[in-house]
């Protein structure tokens, strides 16, 4: 015994040598071992992937009910934006089918292999199935056959998915989920505001969705959460699960000094502020913001030293903007900031706050806070604390209830800008790590080159013969969680 702990509490100093937060991080081997990569059990952005030019280039075709426009763009068409730009970028010819209105002009890229393919869209919004696969089936037939197939979400609907082998679909929320999300509603429900039937509702999604997720040849899994889930609870074949965590443009989204002090003058943000606070995106009720603006209003009432010394911004739009602006000269609400002026946002804060209560998917916000240099504080939930803040080295989380979110909030000011930024230190080294643009089309061009329907090269490209000793994983993971109660021992 006293041998095989020698053995880990050398690995645990090789390991937590640096920042000790990577949870999955997977070590070297002597001899190179080949693994299947439809069987891995992680999420692929934990892997490298070269960056030479792509063995072959794939004709792919991609269902997506809406593309982004400007600022008003959801998490599920950013993923969307950022992979197949990039993988149009890395040569392959990319031909995306989805809606337009007749009220905004579409966006133009100078890519020449990137095609849209436009429909009108239903009354609820989404794709008219059979007009769009019939657009499909035309440029199927014209050329070569595609190679791969991709819907973000339900772009494409199982009902056209039957049988289609080289398909994968990315979910960005599943119901199973959100069940989680109307438990939390639920408990910060006002007595006065009626009950929801949400919860009776969602089972029978569950059980919808179980029912017809197997008509999908290939799962994609936005968070290890979600993954397990599939696994799990939607019983789905483990070779047809596959993790690859979102990623954000890691160009775009970089630390820059020089911007944050730009941005504060812009919006008067005085330098006295010892303490600046970030959230970004809809101002919704079920992103978490009744729960903020509780908390914050407490603070500001009851604390006249954080009042002074901080300032939270917003950026944003949604029905609790003008709710955030009756907080007074403390809270400023920018509105909707495009991708540039968002960078810039980030630049200038200290923290980034997610007070989300949506337990679906990877919420881009945080990872481009991350790769920014942020220290982030969110939501105590599995697809986040899983996948994304999995160390108090990062960042803070908080249970969705006022006291746990004050709790978190006085901490954040009690630690200060300097701690914030050896947090956001640690936070870039992850998002690199895992985070960026470039790993996420990476990994989603190796899935794509293994379901291709090119039968004499798959098990070249579903093989990856690497230096990784997989076996392990778990003794790190279990290092890392004797890690963490020490730690919070320590600090007890």
């Amino acid at each position: 015994m006293l041998s095989v702990f020698s053995f880990i509490s050398f690995l645990y100093w090789c390991h937590c040598s640096g920042p000790c937060y990577f949870r999955y991080q997977i070590t070297e081997q002597k001899q190179n071992q080949a693994i299947d990569l439809l069987k891995f059990p992680s999420a692929w952005n934990h892997l490298h992937f070269p960056s030479t030019p792509p063995p072959k280039l794939l004709k792919i075709a991609l269902f997506v009910k809406k593309w982004p426009h400007r600022s008003q763009a959801g998490g599920l068409e950013r993923h969307a934006l950022t992979l197949h730009l990039a993988l149009a970028k890395r040569g392959h010819e990319l031909h995306i089918f989805t809606t337009f209105s007749s009220n905004a002009s579409f966006p133009r890229y100078p890519i020449s292999n990137l095609y849209f393919h436009l429909s009108k869209a239903t009354a609820a919004g989404y794709l008219d199935q059979a007009s769009v696969w019939k657009l499909f089936q035309t440029q199927n037939s014209t050329g070569r056959p595609f190679d791969m197939i991709h819907t973000e979400s339900v772009g494409l609907l199982h009902t056209r998915s039957r049988n289609v082998t080289n398909l994968a679909v990315t979910w960005h929320g599943i119901a199973y989920e959100t069940i989680h999300s109307d438990i939390i509603q639920e408990l910060l429900r006002h007595p006065e505001e009626p009950q929801a039937n949400a919860l009776t509702q969602r089972l029978m999604k569950v059980v919808e969705e179980v029912k017809f997720f197997p008509r999908y040849a290939h799962h994609v899994a936005t968070s290890d959460h979600v993954g397990d889930v599939l696994k799990r609870i939607y019983m789905l074949p483990e070779e047809r699960v596959h993790i690859i965590l979102n990623g954000v443009d890691e160009v775009i989204f970089k630390p820059d000094v020089t911007k944050g002090r730009e941005f504060k003058q812009k919006y008067g943000i005085p330098y006295s502020k010892l303490l600046v606070l970030g959230m970004a995106g809809r101002l919704v009720k079920d992103k978490g913001h009744p729960l903020m603006l509780e908390a914050l209003k407490e603070m500001i009432k009851e604390n006249d030293t954080f009042r002074d010394t901080s300032v939270v911004l917003v950026a944003g739009d949604g029905p609790w903007a003008v709710r955030y602006r009756d907080l007074g000269e403390n809270v400023l609400v920018m509105g909707p900031l495009e991708q540039a002026q968002l960078a810039r946002f980030y630049n200038a804060i200290d923290i980034f706050i997610n007070p989300t209560l949506r337990a679906q998917g990877l919420d881009h916000t945080l990872l481009e806070a991350m790769i920014s240099g942020k220290a982030v504080l969110a939501t105590r939930l599995a697809s986040i604390t899983g996948s994304v803040i999995v160390g108090t080295e990062m960042g803070y989380t908080f249970s969705p209830t006022v006291t746990s979110l004050k709790t978190a909030l006085y901490q954040v000011w009690v630690d200060g800008r300097g701690v914030l930024e050896k947090k956001g230190q640690v936070a870039r080294q992850r998002g690199l790590e895992l985070f960026t643009a470039t790993k996420m089309a990476a990994a989603y061009e190796k899935l794509f080159l293994c379901l291709s329907n090119d039968g004499n090269n798959k098990d070249n490209y579903c093989a990856k013969y690497t230096r990784l000793l997989l076996v392990i994983v778990e003794a790190l993971d279990a290092i890392y969680k004797v890690h963490i109660f020490m730690e919070a021992t320590m600090s007890n």
